[in-house]
Formats: C-alpha cells, structure tokens, sequence
C-alpha cells in the first residue's frame, strides 16, 4: 500500500519503520523544519533510507490550505495517510485525499480527552484507566470514528513521562502497525443511509482481530465499537444490502454484518452523515420515535440547560433545538462541563459523556434529560412471554422459554414439558424444552461474552456493582421468588423466603465484594545474576462456566452435551455419585475441563448420652426433615448413645406427631410436598426396602392420603450396619436411627466413617473436648458440633470422597472458577 507518513518524533519514526518492515511503500514523509540545524527523527530516519521527505513550516494560511503544499503531496498518490502523534494542522484536502482516508494516534481513550494535553487531563482528573487510540481523522484532526483503543491502569505517582514511556509510547508503536493490513472479505457491502442502501467497501484491521471500531468509507454511516465475532449468527430482523455476501442483521446487541468469507462484524453504534448517533440495535426505530410533550416544570428544565449551553458556546447568539453541540465547536472539556453543570444544576441528574455523544443537539438532548429525570431510559424492554398466576396474593409474571444470549426464546424443534406443582398435581405451565442445538447457542454466547463482550471488558468493580445490583432486584421481589419456588419445589414458603431465596441473596452479595479483591502475590526466585527477576502471579478467570443439576444430567443428551462441549471450560454439579463419575468421565475425555461435584451424602449425626437432649431432639429432626429432607447434607444416619436411645426416639416421635402435613404457603405448615411423583414413588420403595431388611418402622413410610406428593415424616430403629437404608441416601424425610454401645467412641466413629461418602456429619455432647476429637476424627467436609444445617455463604461448603470435591461458598469457592498465571519477568 502507498502510505504518506504525517507527524515527527521517536514515536513517528518508530512507526516508520514497522510500516517499512511489513513491506508497504512510503511515497513521502511530511515532518517538522530541523531545530538548530537537527533534523527530526522521522526525517533523519527518511533520509537514511532514501524516501522523499518534506519539511512544511504549515500547511494552511488563515485556515486554507496552501495550494502548493497540497499539490506537492497530492502528487505522490498516496492511498492513505498515518499521522503517528502529528501535531501540525492537517488540511482537509489532504486528510481526505488518499481512498483509504487517513488514521492517526491519540494519546488518550476518546472521546474523554482530546487535544494535545490528553495526558495532562488523564492525570488532572485522577482517571482509573489512561490508554491510546487509533481512530480516522476528520475535520476536527483529533475527532473521528475510533479503530482500535488499548487501556492500562494509572498509578497514583504515575506522571506524564511515566505513563507515556512505560504504556502510551511502547504499546501504541505495537497498536499501529495492525490497523495497515487490510483482511480480505471482512465486510464487503454495509449500509450507506437511514432508508436508501448500497454498498461500500470497508478498510479494515489486520489478523490480529484486535477490532475495536471500523470506518466506513463513505461520508453517509460510521461504526463505532466494532467487534469481529465468531459464534452463531444472532437473532434480530435482517437487513438486505445490495452486493453484501448476506443480509445484516439487527439484533438487541447491535448490527452484524457478514464478509464474503463468513466472518461477522458486530457493530455497537451508527453515526449518519448529518452527525446523528444511534445504537446499532434500534437501526429500524430510530426514524419511529416521537418527541416527548414536556410538562411546565420541564419546560423551566430545558431554559435551565439553554443557560448552559449559551455559556459554553458563547460564540453561538441563540441556542434552538436544531443547534449542533459540536459542530458549534464544543470539545471533550466542554463535554465535561456540561455534565457536571447538568449535574449541579438538575438536582444530581447524572449523564454519561456518551450521552452527549449520543444526542449532540439541543434538542434531542433535552430529551434524553428529561427522559432520565423520568426514570425512562432508551433500552427497549425484553420481550418476554408470562405466564401470569394469581397466588399467594401475588400476580406472578413467569418466564417459560429458554433464556439464551439475553433473550427468551422457543427451543429448537418447539417442543414443551409441563412444570408439575406438587401440592396438588396441577400443570403449573409449559416449559419450552430445550435440546442440544440451544446448548450450542448457549454456550457460544457465554464465551462471546467472557472473550469480547461488555462482561469480559468490564473492570471488577463494575462487575460487583452489578452484582450487588442483582442482589437488590432480589431482595425486592423476594416474596415473589418465594411462592414460585413453594409451588414448583414443594418447599414451605417460609423456608423459601429465608434460606432458598435468602440465602441466594447473601451468596450474590458476598461474591459481588470479591470482585475487585481476586488478586496476586509476587514470589522471590533464585536470581540470575547479574540480572535480576520478577515473579508474580495473576488470577484470572477460567472461562465459560456451566453449573447444574441431576434432573438435568441423568439420561440427557443436554446434560452430556454440555459435558462434552470443547467451549465449556468449568462444569459444577450437584446431584448423584453415579452421575458425578460419568460427568468427570465425559470432562477429562473433551478436553480436560476443571470439575467440582457436590454428590451424594449418608451424613452421620452421632448423639451422645452427655447432650442436651432437647436441643439434640430438636437439631435432630431439623437434621433429617428440613426441606422434607431434599437437603444434601441431611442426617443420613443417627447414632444414638445406647442410655438414652428410647428417650430420645420416644421425644422425637412425639414431635413428629405435631407437624403439620400441607399447604407449603400455608405459614403454619411444618412440612410440604416431595419435589416430584418419582420421587415420591422412589421413597416408598425404600421404606418398603427397609422393612424387608428387617429394620423397625417406628412411624410413617407412607404417602399421604390427599391430592399431591406428600410423605410422612418417617422413623425407622434398629437399621443393621450392612443394609440398604444404612448406606444409601433416601434424599427424602426418612430418620435411621441406630444406637450405640455407652461409652465407645472409637467404635462410633469407625461405624460413622464406614461409608462412601463424606459431605457433613454432626455430633451433639457437652464435653467440649469429646466434640474436637469427634469433629476432627469424622470424614466430612463439614462437620456442626451441638447444631444442624448452621451453614453461611462465608464458609466453605463441600464433601469428601464420592461426596466429590471442590467447594461452593467462602473464598475458597473462588479457586474454581480462577487459574492462576505465573509471570516472570528479567531485567
């Protein structure tokens, strides 16, 4: 390609030279006049190589271009322009004239700070994140569509030569140099005005994918904020452009646009020729949106920011709703004041500056105000299809459809399953049921997402914000959340309230105050001297994260997809042993996948005869029959000191006897429906099991004489060592009561250990020292001393053994969903 270099510097120089490396022709070098007789680098770098250099004084007289000036550089035919941090004043004769436009450095993230003193204003505003950008000259030089923008982080010592030198100089050599090879085919037609289409060639970046923004070559559309994709086409409405490989699409994320070699342009936000941006997303809604009536207060809101606009572009005699921010010559700090003078004077009303951006004239700016100040905003609203119930004195609005990439959609093939209320065996709705091609759009989703998308990008804060966010809209609608999950799970509501959907709640927010705390450490290594070493690590995510359940796995090809799927790098799961292995069978034939499993559990609680035995009667029966005893760490098994065996069943039966069998939003009910029929079938057949094997049923090991999945609360004694019920997880209200010889502990605890699994157990004694050693002897990965289900979103949570492995909860669950990166660094 003939390129014309415009600028001077080490920093243009340098650019030189990578643009001479990757073989394209510099038909001229247009650099400052020597300074004491010392030519510029870029010049001196020129001349050393032969290439034709000119040394302007200017190149315009009271603001037109010098004729001769642009002659001369016309002559060499360049077809494009690169100013690497030129500092002249470039006419628009010649920024315009090379087919490929002309693309320059700024030593900022635009549209913040623009002009020379970018760096100046990145360290007077105290800025987080400081950064470069390439973007496409036009009139304003130092404004245009942004190519490419790289970040980095800005040190409370940092200083103008600290920040260049270390990040703005190095990485912006490196930022250049792939934004001058053209991809065949990336795009080949887009759209050239609101409602008349015709194609248009796009210049775009080179291999290294790094897109961040692309111009098109037309004076009618720019894009802003693009992306190369590469999972499956979204849905949106398409968009038929003449000459282009494939229609467009326009979907909620923005436009994507297709290249005739396959690949995908994902395009956040469209400025017309007139200065108009819009998103992308709203491409056929722009023209239809109407003009809000403004009430008498708001009309006095709209003089208030007329003031303000008058005392920013004083070179304006009257603003009107047609009058142009920028092009009335605001910059980037006129942007800044106005949203601070908005701020001060409109009762805190907090702008973006894209906000601005967004709505550059008066007009249509004193909309996007008042709109805010209404509690509206322009994002359209998700399009869901409710399903609307009247209980619990409550309207419930309940999604039915599969959710995939931030919609809710019919799954492939339209094929639906009834959700079961277990109260009574009413159809609560139709769930749209989903098979393994939503799994694919699903998991190629989240990785677009973690890769390019806003919730990769975003910064940890941000991230907890959000979080936190979500926490909130919970906590609002916890009532809600809580008589869904009574009529879908069978769980009494006021359980739901405080642990299922509580305690969800508390999970969300105690992760969201880590977000920003997942961090490194710096480890001392032998030194090679005489040079000298760094070495530290960094966490980082681990990539796309799946977590589910047994009803989703077992006999499913969704479940094995999503085990077997290459995209998927983290699977958590929560159900059966048997299913557990498969999954970790499935995982390390893919691809290795990272793995935690939360499996079975026959928990031991061992009852000394030393306790108080009625908090352990109590804590007992809350061990086996929380939740209807659909609870993993449930007391699987009860050991029961021999001296106070009958005792104790005597009292808990007498209990037993006073729960309430019902309802689950009734709030006097103890205890609900089992989740599902088969379930409910399964329990029975293991009470019958029991009784087989010669176990004593105490009380229940019935289904419930009324509509719906109920169970008694069951009580079995004298269950053997060696038997089914002994060892095997019932999952369901069924208390297995065993006694103990007084005073054998170690016999106990061999007896309490002789299983598989290892998820909790629990001992009840007063003797302090009794309970350390039990606590510590018991092979569980929780462990409750005098207490039962005590559990909290800080502390650790997983099992042992065929329980699985991996945790859940407390700092420690967050080791599986980071890697760890050592870096080290010579110098």
């Amino acid at each position: 390609m003939k390129i014309a270099v415009i600028g001077q510097s080490l920093f243009g120089q340098e650019v030189y030279k990578e643009l001479k490396k990757a073989g394209h022709q510099i038909v001229g070098i247009f650099t400052i006049p020597d300074k004491d007789g010392k030519e510029d680098p870029l010049a001196a770098e020129g001349t050393k190589d032969g290439t034709a250099v000119f040394k302007y004084t200017r190149w315009r007289v009271k603001g037109k271009a010098i004729p001769e000036v642009v002659s001369e550089y016309s002559s060499l035919g360049a077809e494009l322009n690169v100013l690497p941090f030129c500092s002249q004043f470039i006419p628009m004769e010649v920024i315009d004239f090379p087919k490929h436009g002309s693309i320059i450095y700024h030593p900022s993230l635009l549209p913040k700070h623009r002009g020379a003193s970018s760096i100046n204003w990145t360290l007077i505003h105290g800025d987080k994140k400081g950064g470069f950008s390439i973007f496409w000259a036009d009139d304003g030089l130092d404004t245009g569509p942004i190519l490419m923008q790289k970040e980095c982080e800005v040190f409370p010592d940092d200083t103008i030569s600290t920040l260049y030198n270390r990040f703005l100089f190095p990485e912006g050599i490196k930022g250049m140099q792939p934004m001058f090879t053209p991809v065949s085919g990336v795009v080949l037609a887009v759209v050239t005005g609101l409602l008349h289409l015709s194609s248009a060639r796009l210049f775009s970046v080179g291999a290294s994918g790094c897109l961040s923004g692309v111009r098109v070559l037309t004076e009618k559309l720019t894009f802003f904020g693009s992306t190369l994709i590469s999972n499956c086409p979204p849905q949106g409405q398409t968009l038929d452009i003449p000459g282009a490989h494939a229609p467009a699409i326009v979907s909620r994320n923005g436009l994507v646009v297709f290249g005739n070699d396959g690949k995908m342009l994902l395009v956040k936000s469209l400025q017309f020729e007139d200065g108009k941006m819009i998103p992308a997303s709203k491409y056929f809604s722009s023209s239809e949106s109407s003009s809000l009536e403004l009430t008498e207060e708001e009309e006095q809101i709209k003089e208030q920011l007329r003031v303000i606009w008058k005392g920013i572009l004083t070179n304006v005699t009257e603003i009107v709703d047609s009058t142009d921010f920028f092009k009335s010559g605001a910059a980037s700090m006129d942007v800044v004041r106005l949203v601070e003078e908005i701020k001060l004077k409109c009762g805190g009303l907090q702008l973006q500056n894209e906000d601005v951006y967004m709505a550059t004239t008066f007009g249509d700016l004193t909309q996007t105000l008042v709109k805010k100040l209404r509690g509206e905003d322009d994002e359209e609203e998700l399009p869901i299809d409710y399903i609307e119930l009247n209980i619990n004195g409550l309207t419930l609005r309940m999604p039915h459809q599969v959710f995939i990439n931030g919609q809710f959609v019919d799954a492939e093939g339209g094929k639906w399953y009834n959700s079961i209320n277990p109260t009574d065996g009413s159809v609560i709705c139709r769930v749209s049921l989903a098979q393994v091609a939503d799994v694919d759009k699903a998991v190629a989703a989240a990785k677009e997402a973690f890769e390019t998308g806003e919730w990769g990008r975003m910064n940890p804060r941000d991230r907890g914000r959000l979080i936190y966010k979500l926490a909130d809209l919970m906590e609002q609608h916890q009532e809600e959340l809580a008589t869904i999950e009574a009529i879908d799970s069978g769980a009494v509501y006021t359980l739901a309230l405080k642990t299922h959907v509580g305690m969800s709640i508390q999970t969300f927010r105690y992760f969201a105050g880590w977000c920003d705390k997942i961090q490194g450490c710096t480890i001392p290594i032998n030194q090679a001297r005489p040079n000298h070493n760094l070495t530290f690590t960094k966490r980082e995510p681990i990539g796309s994260v799946w977590s589910e359940t047994t009803f989703l796995f077992a006999g499913s090809l969704i479940g094995q997809r999503i085990a077997d799927h290459p995209d998927v790098r983290k699977l958590g799961f929560t159900g059966s042993t048997p299913v557990g292995k498969q999954i970790m069978k499935s995982c390390a034939l893919v691809n290795v996948k990272k793995v935690s499993l939360e499996l079975g559990g026959k928990s031991p609680l061992i009852i000394f005869s030393d306790c108080d035995l009625v908090k352990a009667v109590r804590a007992g029966m809350g061990a086996v029959f929380f939740n209807k005893g659909e609870n993993c760490i449930a007391a699987g098994r009860l050991f029961v000191e021999e001296s106070i065996h009958d005792q104790f069943l005597q009292k808990v039966v007498e209990e037993v006897k006073k729960m309430k069998i019902g309802d689950p939003l009734d709030r006097s009910t103890d205890h609900g429906p089992q989740n599902h029929k088969a379930h409910l079938d399964k329990l029975i057949e293991y009470c019958a099991t029991g009784v087989k094997e010669g176990a004593t049923l105490t009380y229940g090991g019935k289904q419930v004489l009324r509509p719906g999945f109920f169970f008694e609360p069951t009580v079995f004694t004298d269950v053997q060592d060696d038997t089914f019920i002994a060892k095997e997880e019932s999952f369901g209200p069924i208390m297995i009561i065993s006694k103990f010889q007084n005073g054998d502990l170690e016999g106990v605890l061999s007896r309490a250990n002789n299983t598989e699994y290892g998820l909790a157990a629990g001992v009840f004694t007063c003797d302090l020292s009794k309970a350390l050693y039990v606590s510590e002897k018991l092979q569980a990965g929780t462990v409750f001393i005098n207490t039962y289900n005590k559990t909290d979103v800080a502390a650790p949570f997983g099992g042992f053994k065929q329980s699985g492995f991996g945790k859940d909860l407390g700092q420690e669950a967050l080791n599986e969903y980071l890697r760890t990166k050592t870096v080290t660094v010579e110098y």
